[in-house]
């Protein structure tokens, strides 16, 4: 069943892609703004930069506002350069990794390597009303600790978009095949993320938290897949006023075990009002429900929030939400039906002149992580990047969960199990030319918990594991496809 999934998932993915690039590839791309004929195919461009990285070029592409609205699903972003051709970009990974002991084994001290190999895809898709962008990374590694073993690992993102004069139509899937929690996974080189690394990399936003299958717990042992497919909606209603809604279902698979698989419905609906050039203010309600694969219990949640949203074109992006969540039981826990807590969400894209800085909080009901049958959780990321020297950027790093049971029905001390889950660390990267980039960062991830938790034989409350990496990347010249 579990491979059937899987296999149902990819080609689910893929077949999105390939149905959306043809309507992509039959349609004239943009002209450029000098009405000259559009580039040969297979041409190659120079790569597109951004602020903070070096350039062969004397200037950058202008960077066009980020149209998205205030209550989508996807992070706000600083902008999108604006580029008039199409192109695909390949490129290859190669990373090692010493870590002090094995992922399905939280005590003792038993360093040991794992070894990265991966190549990655970029394809960007552009036309008068509809944008395709598709990034990819994937490969195998191979581990010198029996209990970790060899494997493959699968990281995709596939946006497509398509604008007329008032109506925005986007389809958006995220979809990870991963032998780990993808909490702090690859945190501070390349395979943190699908797509290449380097400043041709033009991805799409992510989808926001409470829209992606949560695995904030790094207990919860074992390769996984997890997807997530989004079609949202947004309309125009004025010059300043506009409305969107979109449909999420997202799922988390494990072959090992052990540990709990989970589905999730979404649908959010969401206003939204310019109250000046730069800054948006809006409603959203979002609805999600929680199936439990072989559990009873189930969880249907509303949330209302009232948003705030900044946006400074190349500079800020800025998104405040707040407001109650009632989360239902489908069984009770300790004599209730259902549980009102606060709930919220904080977004931050800041750009200095050489560096920039991203903040990322949500609080509210989830998934469960795969180790509980939902839960009440906080989630914040932390990254500030800098140019240390020229050809050298440094960043650290810094990522929290946690998660406390909402409970089974079967089960009622679960509701009061807490898993706290953080990674940390700071990272160095070098240009060793325009194609090619060294890497090397070291991450801790620790976890706490309330109660044991059992892997290989041993239990404890405590996890700790120490990363160092080292790894060198390379990606071709973008190739324009038209």
């Amino acid at each position: 069943m579990r491979v059937t999934e899987l296999f149902l998932t990819v080609v689910f993915s893929v077949v999105l892609l390939l149905a959306c690039a043809p309507s992509a590839l039959g349609q004239d791309p943009q002209p450029p703004q000098d009405n000259s004929e559009p580039r040969p195919a297979a041409r190659a461009v120079p790569p597109v930069t951004y602020a903070g990285q070096e350039s062969d070029q004397d200037s950058t592409p202008s960077l066009q506002p980020d149209s998205r609205p205030l209550t989508g699903v996807q992070s706000p972003t600083l902008g999108r350069p604006e580029i008039g051709h199409s192109y695909v970009v390949p490129g290859v990974q190669a990373f090692d990794t010493a870590r002090s002991i094995s992922l399905n084994q939280p005590t003792g001290s038993d360093w040991s390597s794992v070894t990265y190999l991966a190549g990655s895809l970029d394809l960007y898709r552009v036309t008068s009303h509809s944008e395709l962008s598709a990034d990819y990374t994937g490969g195998g590694f191979f581990s010198t600790q029996q209990a970790q073993g060899n494997g493959f690992f699968h990281e995709m993102e596939i946006s497509q978009s398509f604008k007329w004069r008032r109506w925005r139509f986007s389809l958006i899937d995220q979809f990870s095949y991963l032998p780990e929690s993808s909490f702090g996974f690859g945190a501070g080189t390349g395979i943190s993320a699908p797509g290449i690394t380097g400043s041709p990399a033009l991805s799409q936003p992510s989808l926001q938290a409470p829209y992606q299958p949560s695995q904030s717990i790094l207990t919860s042992i074992g390769t996984r897949y997890s997807n997530s497919f989004t079609a949202e909606a947004a309309y125009n209603i004025s010059a300043r006023s506009s409305i969107n809604v979109a449909g999420s279902y997202g799922i988390l698979r494990f072959l090992d075990p052990g540990n709990i698989e989970n589905d999730s419905d979404i649908v959010n609906v969401g206003y939204n009002r310019e109250i000046s050039k730069q800054s948006t203010v809006g409603v959203l309600y979002r609805f999600s429900e929680y199936h439990f694969l072989g559990i009873p219990q189930g969880l249907t949640d509303h949330a209302v929030h009232v948003a705030y949203g900044r946006k400074i074109t190349g500079r800020l992006a800025f998104q405040l939400f707040a407001g109650p969540e009632i989360a239902v039981f489908r069984q009770p826990v300790n004599n209730q039906r259902q549980r009102i807590t606060p709930s919220g969400s904080l977004t931050l894209d800041y750009a200095m002149p050489r560096g920039a800085l991203l903040l990322t909080y949500n609080h509210g009901v989830s998934n469960g992580g795969g180790l509980l049958v939902g839960s009440e959780s906080d989630q914040v990321r932390l990254e500030l990047q800098r140019a240390i020297l020229p050809r050298w950027q440094g960043s650290v790093f810094f990522g929290f969960a946690r998660n406390r049971g909402l409970g089974d029905s079967s089960n009622l001390n679960e509701s009061g199990q807490d898993y706290n889950s953080y990674f940390a660390g700071a990272a160095l990267n070098h240009s060793l030319s325009r194609n090619a980039n060294l890497s090397l960062a070291y991450s801790a991830r620790i976890q706490t918990s309330t109660h044991n938790v059992c892997a290989a034989g041993s239990c404890d409350t405590h996890y700790m594991q120490h990363q160092v990496t080292v790894g060198v990347s390379w990606h071709g010249r973008p190739i324009v496809l038209r």
